[in-house]
C-alpha cells in the first residue's frame, strides 16, 4: 500500500485541474494519446479525456488509479489506468503527449532519480511527441527543470512556458494555498 491510497481516501485530494493546462490541451489542434504520468486521482486525466484524447493514467497508488477508472466509467471517458512505479515505466513511444503535472520536486534525496526520467522520457519520445511539465515555481525547481532538457541536447520547439498561481481550499478542514507554477510544454523536433 502507498502513502497516496492513504490521502487518497479523500475525494479530489488535490482539487481541480489547473485552468491553464486544460486551456492549453483545449486548443491543441491534435487530440491523440496522452500518457499522465502520477495521475493520481484521475485530477488532468479526467479534464484531457473530457476534451476528446486517449488518456493513459499511471501511478503507485492502486486507490487512486480505481478512483480515476469508476469516474472514467461513468463519464464514459476513454482513459485507461496502470497501477506501477513511475520509474520503472519505459513505453513512452506509443504517445503523443506526456503530461507530468506536480510529481518533481528535485529535492536533494530525489534529485538524480527525478531529472534521470526527465532525460529518458525525452530520448525515448518520438519526434513531433510533446512533453508537458507543470512543476511548482519556487526556489530552483524550474532552473533545474529547463536546465535537465536543455542539457539532453535534443532539438525543442517551445509551445509553452507560462507561471501562473493556482488556489486551492481544501473545504473539509479550511486549509487554502496559493501556489505559483510553471506551465513548460515543448516539442521534439
Amino acid at each position: 500500500m502507498t502513502i497516496y491510497n492513504k490521502y487518497y481516501q479523500t475525494k479530489d485530494l488535490f482539487g481541480e485541474p489547473y485552468k491553464e493546462l486544460v486551456l492549453f490541451f483545449d486548443n491543441l489542434k491534435e487530440k491523440g494519446k496522452v500518457l499522465d504520468i502520477g495521475c493520481g486521482q484521475g485530477r488532468d486525466a479526467i479534464a484531457i479525456a473530457n476534451l476528446g484524447y486517449q488518456v493513459t493514467g499511471i501511478d503507485n497508488s492502486n486507490l487512486g488509479i480505481k478512483q480515476m477508472l469508476e469516474k472514467a466509467e461513468r463519464e464514459d471517458l476513454d482513459i485507461t489506468g496502470i497501477v506501477s512505479d513511475i520509474y520503472e515505466f519505459d513505453n513512452y513511444r506509443n504517445y503523443g503527449i506526456i503530461l507530468i503535472d506536480s510529481i518533481f520536486h528535485f529535492e536533494k534525496r530525489d534529485l538524480q532519480k527525478e531529472t534521470d526520467l526527465i532525460r529518458r522520457i525525452a530520448i525515448e519520445l518520438k519526434a513531433g511527441g510533446i512533453l508537458c511539465i507543470c512543476i511548482q515555481d519556487t526556489g530552483k525547481k524550474v532552473s533545474i527543470l529547463k536546465n535537465t532538457v536543455r542539457d539532453t541536447q535534443i532539438d525543442w520547439e517551445l509551445l509553452n512556458d507560462n507561471a501562473f498561481f493556482y488556489e486551492f481550499e481544501d473545504q473539509s478542514t479550511g486549509h487554502s494555498s496559493r501556489t505559483k507554477y510553471c506551465m513548460y510544454v515543448i516539442r521534439k523536433k
